[in-house]
Order: C-alpha cells, then structure tokens, then sequence
C-alpha cells in the first residue's frame, strides 16, 4: 500500500532500479509510492551508490525496535502547534533533511537545519537539539559551526543567559550572501592562476574563463537575492480564528 511501510521486496526493486540506473520518481512510479518516499529511503540507507536492499531492511526494524523500546506503552506523539498532524510532520522532517542532503549538505547539518526550521520559534538551544535528534552534543556543536559558516545560523542568548541557535526570515537571503563571498574567492584565486599560467596559454585561458563565469555568477546571485527579500518576503498573519496565514510585505 502506497501509505504503509516499504516491504523487503520493494526494497529488492528499488536497489534493482538504482543499479540500472532510474530516478528516484521511476522507481516510486513502478512502485506505486511516493517519489519522497523512495528518496529518504535510499538516502538514510547509504545513498545511490551504496543502497542494499537487505541491510536497508535490516536497518528500518532496528529502528522501529528502539523506537517501541523508548517509548513507554500508552504514550502518544506529543501535541503539535495549530492543530498539525504530529506523524505527517515528523515525515515531512525526514524529507526535508533528505532534499538538503541530496543538494550536498552534510547529514548531521541537514538534521539540525530542519529541526531548527520546523520550530514556530526558529530557535533550540544546543540541549534541546541533542534531545531532538538523540544525538551527542558533540555533533550538534560540529553542525552548528558549519551551519554558522555557511551563514544559515546565528547564535544569542536568551533571558536565561543560554546560547541558542537559530534560523529566522532572513537566513536564506544571508546563505546566498555567503554563497556570493564564496564565488568571489573562487574568482580571485581563478584570476591568479591566469598570471601564473600566463593568459595567453589554453590552461590560463581556461582560469579566465572561469573566472568571468563565476562573477557572472556571484553578480547575479547578489542581485537576485536583495531583490528576492525585497519583493517576496512574507510574515504570518493572525487571522480571526488565531492561527497564523502568511501575509505579503508587497
């Protein structure tokens, strides 16, 4: 069933598909499931060129035996804010790690990253984030200084004196920043190795190249953004009922 867990043979087809090479969405069409399903799959499970069907397998029922282990009989989800479905959300978390993943972000940075952008907050101290993902402090303090650097996080302190970490609307406007920083360095050291090649040799014609490339590219990508949180950017509305909508700055 489409909603249900994934079975030992539907495994089997999905390392099948990847190793005759199919995309994530091919194999869900054949599998009758939905193309994120496949995608957090394989991702979780040592990636498309590693995925194995029966350690994949393996892996879930060790998962879902701790899971039982940890939560007591009777206990439930905890409730979750303006009425949302508790399961639909810890999904959608899983997905949303998996996107970042794909997109080249590092497992543990992903995780972090998508508990903190799920919080109405946007906000988790370094416990809180340890408790979350069950995970050492160790790793969420590696994370975070990798988030930092990236200029997806930023850390205060609140009326407790604690140190929290957090992601608010501004923090995509400031990654593409530090992106565009990051684009301009690559430029400066292409350009360099223009006058160590010489500029008129194939090589030092490649460096120039590149380097018009990517200052095109940091250029626009400067322009985009101060244009992007200018026009599009939108904050919750309370409504009449007391739930939040998002409302334009337009």
């Amino acid at each position: 069933m489409p909603g249900g867990r994934l079975t030992q043979q539907e495994r089997q087809q999905i390392a099948l598909g990847l190793a005759d090479g199919l995309a994530y969405a091919e194999i869900a069409r054949r599998l009758d499931r939905p193309t994120s399903t496949i995608t957090r799959e394989v991702m979780r499970n040592g990636g498309p060129t590693a995925y194995r069907a029966d350690l994949a397998h393996r892996a879930t029922e060790r998962r879902a035996h701790r899971r039982r282990q940890a939560a007591p009989r009777g206990t439930e989800a905890p409730a979750q804010a303006y009425g949302r479905d508790a399961e639909a959300v810890r999904a959608y978390e899983e997905t949303y790690t998996t996107v970042m993943m794909q997109s080249g972000m590092p497992k543990m940075m992903a995780r972090v990253m998508a508990a903190l952008s799920m919080t109405d907050s946007g906000s988790l101290t370094a416990s809180e984030l340890v408790q979350r993902l069950d995970v050492s402090p160790a790793s969420v303090s590696k994370a975070i200084a990798f988030l930092e650097s990236q200029g997806m996080v930023r850390r205060e302190r609140d009326e407790r004196r604690r140190e929290r970490y957090v992601v608010d609307d501004d923090i995509m406007y400031q990654s593409m920043m530090a992106s565009a920083r990051a684009i301009a360095q690559i430029v400066e050291v292409a350009r360099q190795g223009v006058g160590v090649l010489g500029p008129h040799t194939p090589a030092g014609v490649r460096f120039e190249n590149t380097a018009r490339f990517m200052d095109f590219v940091a250029e626009n990508t400067v322009r985009a953004a101060e244009q992007a949180r200018e026009i599009l950017h939108t904050k919750p509305e309370t409504t009449a009922g007391g739930t939040a909508e998002p409302r334009s700055d337009r």
